[in-house]
């Protein structure tokens, strides 16, 4: 094991558009942009390991997070939307006081998988997709 001492610094989201996907982490889970820059050039290419690769991205805090949302150019494939039991699958989760009321609160716009559930653990439970689809999970849990 390495002796260097590890700190979280971000979590990363790959996007199409950030135009389209900033607003939903602003608007409907209350993160603010913290910075926002453009990194190109063979260094960023070779770390990357994508040819002639550049990225822009904006970093939004909020809730004791940071989220990375990054648009590449040249765009990946595009891959359909990944479920929670494959493989790779990865979601945001979050907690709230009052899981109805945030569902209640929620954009007609803003994609859910279901309704809050309760699960057998006595926590609830739902996920809702940002407008490119990565899923986020937002919990109400018991104590």
């Amino acid at each position: 094991m390495s002796t260097q001492s590890l700190e979280a610094h971000h979590i990363g989201v790959t996007v199409t558009d950030l135009e389209a996907v900033v607003p939903f982490y602003q608007d409907v889970l209350g993160f603010e942009i913290a910075s926002e820059f453009a990194v190109a050039g063979e260094e960023f290419s070779d770390a990357v390991s994508v040819d002639d690769a550049a990225g822009t991205f904006v970093h939004l805090d909020g809730h004791g997070i940071r989220i990375e949302l990054v648009e590449y150019d040249p765009e990946g494939e595009t891959v359909s939307p990944v479920g929670l039991n494959q493989p790779g699958g990865m979601h945001l989760g979050f907690t709230v006081d009052d899981l109805e009321a945030f569902a209640a609160s929620l954009p007609e716009s803003v994609e859910t998988l279901s309704e809050p559930q309760t699960t057998a653990t006595g926590n609830s439970i739902l996920f809702i997709r940002d407008p490119e689809e990565n899923l986020v999970e937002v919990l109400e849990l018991t104590d």
